[in-house]
């Protein structure tokens, strides 16, 4: 199936402005993500889809189509869908522009994952929780059902480790989506739900309408997202160490 992967990028989020164009060892962050998700094979291109002149350059500079969306995209959901309505390609990818680490490999797993689960309507990536992860509400974790298909995503640690219990083994979620061209442009007209609302969870929606999302999980590697300024030194380190 042709796939295109795409980066939502917006300059003014709340908790960090400028997020996007944030230095990175000396280079912006969007260009780090801009580079990991081209490395990924089952990619014929990757686009930046973006409200911001300033953003668009940045992405032009490095030689990255952009696509100009509408400010009043509440999520990066929306302009995703808005960015991909007109592309003739089977599979859409929704790659972060907070994942400065993010690898081909990763992309191209979830890619393989939708693909070899005909009844899925997207799919994602998890990787085992690395340390100090399992109480931090940034970093949100997945429990799967025995086929790979995510059963519930949660800021909270899941599955609850009762007293006495084995421990599970609990898995991180990455917030990289594969998304059927179709399902994309009819999820972001559906309705949130309870669950998406108290979590703040996107695709809590698509399990609430009863969508099937299957779940890649990555060996070897671990999400470093830039959630809060304080986040960049942490990935600087990570690149320090390769």
């Amino acid at each position: 199936m042709s796939a295109v992967g795409i980066i939502p990028a917006r300059f003014r989020a709340s908790r960090f402005p400028g997020k996007p164009l944030t230095p990175i060892a000396g280079r912006p962050m969007l260009q780090h993500v801009i580079e990991g998700a081209r490395r990924a094979k089952r990619l014929r291109e990757v686009w930046v889809a973006t409200d911001d002149e300033r953003i668009a350059e940045a992405a032009a500079a490095v030689g990255a189509p952009v696509v100009m969306t509408s400010p009043a995209h509440p999520t990066g959901t929306d302009r995703l869908a808005e960015a991909a309505a007109g592309l003739p390609d089977a599979l859409i990818v929704n790659i972060q522009g907070d994942e400065p680490l993010i690898e081909g490999f990763v992309i191209d797993a979830a890619v393989e994952a939708l693909e070899a689960d005909a009844d899925a309507a997207m799919a994602t990536v998890a990787h085992p929780m690395g340390p100090g992860a399992l109480d931090d509400p940034n970093r949100v974790k997945v429990v799967l059902d025995r086929a790979g298909r995510a059963l519930y995503f949660s800021r909270a640690p899941i599955p609850y480790r009762r007293e006495g219990a084995e421990a599970p083994r609990w898995l991180q979620h990455v917030g990289l989506y594969v998304y059927r061209h179709d399902f994309l442009l009819r999820f972001v007209g559906l309705a949130q739900g309870e669950a998406e609302r108290a979590e703040g969870l996107e695709q809590l929606r698509a399990l609430e309408h009863g969508f099937r999302i299957r779940c890649a999980v990555i060996e070897g590697w671990q999400s470093v997202p830039v959630d809060v300024p304080a986040d960049v030194a942490r990935v600087e380190a990570q690149l320090a160490r390769r």
